[in-house]
């Protein structure tokens, strides 16, 4: 079940907030209605994933459990490997098969594992949970809350990923607390806004970037071309994964939870360090506090720094696709990472506009690696973003929704400014501006299928 879906606009959002707020004055009773509807709602993509999130929220939980009364922090250790195994398993079991049959000479194994949706997510949710309870950080909480924490529906199949202590005092608070009609109307709007960005921005970059790196998995564009298609996917995925962010955060919020910001406007970037500050905020907070600074991070010298960097980065390319092209997407950023930390060290300052011009084209390069299925389609588009495919001519047309998606990536006020920042404000057209454009969302959706979100891959 899609966000932007005639179905869960229509029939599940309705149901599930009418549900919610009648039962809001008896707070058991309002978490099992939102965990219920939380496990109707991944069950919906297909039942068979959801015993694999049960599976994981109870070792959690029991782990959590036997360590408090044997006092042995070997058990939370023990969940957190069970966590991680299980994603080991879904997610990267072909990908581990097929590399060593690769280099002993073999035919790919012929092994098929249908992957949960929003295993990444949650398994990362609840080893760090985990981890705070062996730091003394963390609280005990019964079943339903760990389940509940963790599948909440918001969040639970792309972010933005959330920890216990950003979440649980929240589920604490009467949802029917002064300030509940600026709440809705705020969720309300980053519903809207995102859902647009969704249907009429990032889905047809999908459709100009597609065929583009389909074609290039045989020869090299021209130079218009593989720069529409990488251009085109790079709008794409910032357009489509913060629609989703903000569509979780107006949920969210319709439900009186607050979930964090994920994205800053990263393409305003003007260095890799900020760009990192700005894209996917809550992954790169998880990746610091877990990865980066248990291996030492930047305060123990520089071939610390080195090595953490180059690790973390790995890992995160890794955790986005099992595949070699995003752990080389994820060591090309921690190069990235280290250079630009040298030369902020013992370089001469850059000029804004070519600080920024050279991120972006870095991050631009970056997508295309992240994009391609292989090494091939990524060089073939490298090449012909140099000038060294097939001519610089388009053999498609420029399509002038890429100038919009440039606008909605770069120029315009984010989505938080425009919510939170005043921008919008509780007045009679900017209500019904944004009620027509929710009609206007489901009227487009309701002419195919739905695409789905483009992290729900990951």
């Amino acid at each position: 079940m899609l966000f932007h879906s005639q179905g869960f606009i229509l029939v599940f959002l309705p149901l599930v907030l009418a549900a919610y707020y009648a039962a809001a004055p008896r707070p058991l009773l309002r978490e099992w209605v939102m965990l219920l509807a939380s496990l109707v709602f991944y069950s919906w993509w297909d039942p068979r994933f959801l015993p694999v999130l049960l599976a994981q929220s109870t070792a959690t939980w029991a782990a959590v459990a036997l360590h408090r009364r044997s006092g042995r922090p070997g058990w939370l250790w023990a969940g957190v490997a069970v966590n991680l195994a299980s994603l080991a398993f879904f997610k990267y079991t072909v990908f581990i098969a097929g590399s060593i049959a690769q280099l002993a000479g073999l035919p790919p194994p012929a092994v098929s594992i249908v992957l949960p949706i929003g295993i990444s997510f949650y398994t990362f949710q609840l080893a760090c949970y985990l981890v705070d309870v062996a730091r003394g950080d963390a609280h005990a909480y019964p079943w339903r809350r760990v389940t509940l924490f963790v599948s909440l529906f918001p969040h639970l199949i792309a972010g933005p990923i959330v920890r216990h202590h950003q979440i649980m005092p929240q589920l604490d608070a009467d949802p029917l607390r002064p300030g509940l009609a600026e709440r809705f109307a705020k969720g309300f709007a980053f519903f809207v806004v995102g859902c647009a960005k969704k249907v009429f921005l990032a889905d047809p970059m999908a459709r100009f970037a597609d065929p583009i790196f389909a074609g290039a998995a045989g020869a090299a564009p021209s130079l218009a071309d593989a720069w529409h298609g990488a251009l085109a996917f790079t709008f794409q995925l910032f357009l489509d994964f913060s629609a989703y962010s903000e569509m979780a955060i107006g949920l969210g919020l319709m439900l009186g939870v607050r979930f964090p910001d994920n994205f800053d406007m990263p393409y305003r970037a003007s260095d890799l360090s900020s760009f990192w500050r700005r894209w996917h905020i809550t992954l790169s907070q998880l990746i610091r506090d877990y990865l980066y600074i248990p291996l030492g991070g930047s305060r123990h010298g520089w071939p610390t720094y080195v090595k953490a960097t180059l690790v973390s980065m790995g890992l995160c390319g890794l955790w986005h696709g099992a595949g070699w092209t995003f752990v080389a997407w994820g060591l090309m950023h921690g190069v990235g990472l280290v250079v630009c930390r040298a030369w902020q060290r013992t370089g001469p300052p850059l000029p804004v506009p070519a600080g920024w011009a050279l991120t972006a084209l870095f991050v631009v390069a970056g997508w295309v690696l992240f994009r391609a299925p292989d090494f091939t389609t990524a060089g073939h588009m490298l090449m012909g973003m140099a000038g060294l495919g097939a001519g610089l001519a388009p053999t498609i047309s420029i399509r002038p929704v890429l100038a919009a998606a440039f606008a909605a990536s770069v120029l315009v006020p984010s989505t938080q400014a425009l919510v939170e920042g005043g921008w919008l404000r509780p007045v009679a057209y900017q209500a019904v501006g944004l009620g027509l454009l929710l009609v206007a969302c489901v009227l487009a959706v309701g002419q195919g299928q739905p695409t789905a979100f483009i992290y729900f891959q990951f």
